[in-house]
């Protein structure tokens, strides 16, 4: 046989690699994982991003088989990842092949090394990192190469947590997840989880060998758990494509990076809009609940926004809008779950969500309805008033520009979470506003315990006080000691906002970068 002249068998042989890793782990498992109902890695990748633009990096990792020193076959590495495009903008998109040994990590393969190489170059080239997780986070198989593995000797997190210092990590748990491949997920900024997906640290084969406990995955950790329970997953989504199409959603509220400020998205919905509806969506009756996402509604660019951790910490409400085309994050107590007081789950969840909107330039609004702490033996034996300051933390370090509008209560120390004292502390109430140190129902019955008592009527007594002490509850008295800084028609609280974000991101455009930590949270 004569020597080629050129490099064409190489190239020949380039091809058939490159056709028989796009095989991922061969068609019946790839079949078996849509039967299941679910999308092969490469299936993610191609709804998610804009139609070619995907490159794929490392797409030659695997396991060659070869006679007589010639090749034979192959199969990939259990990660597909590389550059592409969502919506016009940059990132990098990966994930595990559950087709291949399950999306399990192999540490004596560089399978690990492919996937972090991804965050890295996410960082470097300071474009949002999105990973599609479905695997075990290690295969005990690796442990025949003749020796036991240090957890500690692989930097499996750091890349993950260095990207996040600068650029935005979306992660789906897009099926079952493992161990590191499970706690990876917990690294992103916006987690969501599809009805096939679960996460734990370990699965139902060892909970039986250590527990002796019968249980499913779903059980275990699925979006029942994840979403609704611990609050460990941010979203549930309805199916894969839901899931995709909620990725694209918060990333259209992201800058590219920490360097960059969240995208202006120029819109017909008028930024001075009065909605009639506003004057009496509060009830005259203080006890009485009201939607709270239809106020919101009403204020925010053609009525949309995008809520975070709906089903989890359930007394208020957090989510990103737009109002006359500048991004907001919006924190709203939720008169319709225990009157909007703060529980432990919502006070965990409104202080990671004002850290988020402070890690990525994007100003806060609060929109104030909150009795305070929630009270009681629960409440105690879960920490609300550790939660609680946390919370007050994260809003007291924030150092983008913070708004906020009282539509009704502001009382304690849950009122004072929702404005930063720190700073300029720029507050607006309705005329239906009403705050203080603590409500006049509950603060009378303590303040007065032993003048009510020693009445002869105690009842009588007890609402004399009370009557006597709502004539101060007036909010145009506070606003006449420059208590607040305004007290607004409710109609024109779209206007309010919008002047704020103007101003707020001209401050924003000097103070973009990585935030400094600051001090350890209570």
């Amino acid at each position: 046989m004569s020597e080629p002249t050129n490099w064409q068998p190489e190239v020949d042989e380039l091809n058939l690699r490159r056709k028989l890793a796009l095989k991922m782990g061969g068609e019946e498992r790839v079949n078996r994982q849509r039967e299941l109902g679910k999308l092969t890695i490469r299936d993610r990748i191609d709804a998610l991003v804009d139609p070619g633009s995907f490159h794929e990096i490392g797409g030659l990792a695997g396991y060659g088989t070869y006679e007589d020193r010639e090749f034979r076959d192959f199969t990939p590495l259990p990660y597909i990842g590389g550059l592409a495009k969502v919506d016009g903008r940059s990132v990098v998109v990966g994930g595990e092949d559950f087709t291949v040994g399950g999306g399990a990590a192999d540490i004596s393969t560089q399978e690990r090394f492919k996937s972090l190489f991804l965050a890295d170059m996410a960082r470097e080239y300071r474009v949002p990192l999105i990973v599609f997780h479905e695997g075990a986070g290690a295969n005990v198989a690796a442990e025949g190469d003749g020796h036991g593995h240090l957890p500690s000797s692989f930097d499996v997190f750091g890349p993950d947590i260095r990207a996040g210092q600068e650029v935005p990590l979306v992660f789906g748990a897009s099926g079952s997840t493992a161990g590191g491949v499970a706690a990876r997920v917990m690294l992103g900024h916006f987690t969501v989880m599809t009805p096939q997906g679960a996460l734990f640290a370990g699965g139902p084969p060892l909970v039986k060998r250590a527990l002796g406990l019968d249980i499913t995955k779903d059980q275990l950790g699925g979006p029942d758990i994840h979403v609704a329970q611990s609050g460990a997953i941010d979203n549930r989504a309805t199916d894969e494509y839901d899931a995709i199409d909620q990725m694209k959603t918060f990333l259209s509220y992201m800058p590219q990076n920490v360097y960059q400020q969240p995208p202006f998205k120029p819109t017909d919905d008028p930024p001075e809009r009065q909605e009639e509806a506003l004057l009496s969506i509060v009830p005259r009756k203080r006890t009485r609940p009201y939607n709270m996402l239809k106020l919101i509604r009403l204020l925010v660019d053609d009525g949309e926004f995008f809520e975070i951790k709906p089903e989890f910490g359930t007394t208020v409400h957090t989510l990103f809008a737009r109002i006359g085309g500048y991004v907001v994050g919006i924190v709203a107590n939720n008169p319709s779950m225990l009157a909007g007081a703060m529980t432990a789950d919502s006070a965990d969840k409104q202080g990671h969500f004002v850290e988020l909107c402070d890690h990525f330039h994007i100003p806060i609004v609060f929109i104030a309805d909150v009795p305070g702490f929630m009270l009681g033996p629960q409440a105690e034996a879960t920490g609300t008033l550790r939660h609680g300051m946390r919370a007050y933390w994260a809003t007291y370090l924030a150092s983008v520009p913070v708004f906020t509008v009282i539509t009704r209560k502001n009382y304690g120390m849950a009122g004072q979470a929702t404005a930063n004292v720190g700073t300029m502390n720029y507050r607006v109430g309705w005329p239906s506003g009403d705050w203080g140190s603590i409500p006049i129902e509950g603060g009378v019955a303590a303040a007065y315990r032993r003048e009510i008592e020693s009445a002869p009527d105690p009842d009588k007594r007890r609402r004399e006080i009370e009557e006597h002490l709502l004539q101060f509850r007036n909010p145009f008295r506070t606003a006449e000691a420059f208590g607040i800084e305004d007290i607004i028609d409710p109609r024109q609280t779209r206007s309010y906002i919008y002047r704020f974000l103007e101003h707020a991101y001209d401050t924003i455009s000097t103070t973009l970068g990585v935030k400094g930590k600051a001090g350890v949270r209570p």
